[in-house]
């Protein structure tokens, strides 16, 4: 039987209170992520870039589990201003053209700090 594994990666700002993410058998469960560098941990200054930020953090995330945003499964989206939806979708689009993800997604009052726009968390199969 499988046993759960926390995911480990050295990336800027992590959260003490919580993993980057949880491999359960060939199952990765990816924790919300916020809009801040991957490298840097500076807030993206719109939606566009706190887009991008996510998930280039979510394919860090995703190679340390042994997998690639290709294997996404679903995606949960909180958006904190429904106006932002069409920059989101054209982000996202860049980094699922194809066979993409089964997706949700729903606009928030607020999230953890009032500059972050969106949070995105991920589940992802890694391949036999």
């Amino acid at each position: 039987m499988p046993k759960k594994e926390i995911v480990n990666i050295g990336s800027a700002a992590p959260n003490p209170n919580l993993s980057p993410a949880t491999r359960f058998g060939n199952l990765v469960f990816v924790s919300g992520q916020t809009g801040r560098h991957p490298v840097t941990g500076e807030v993206g200054k719109d939606i566009r870039e706190q887009t991008r930020n996510i998930l280039e953090r979510i394919k860090v995330i995703l190679t340390a589990a042994g997998t690639s945003l290709d294997n996404v499964l679903t995606a949960t989206t909180y958006l904190t201003n429904r106006e932002n939806l069409a920059g989101y979708n054209e982000e996202y689009g860049k980094y699922f053209p194809t066979n993409k993800p089964a997706r949700t997604t729903v606009t928030v009052a607020s999230l953890n700090a009032p500059e972050l726009l969106i949070e995105i968390t991920v589940t992802a199969c890694i391949p036999s």
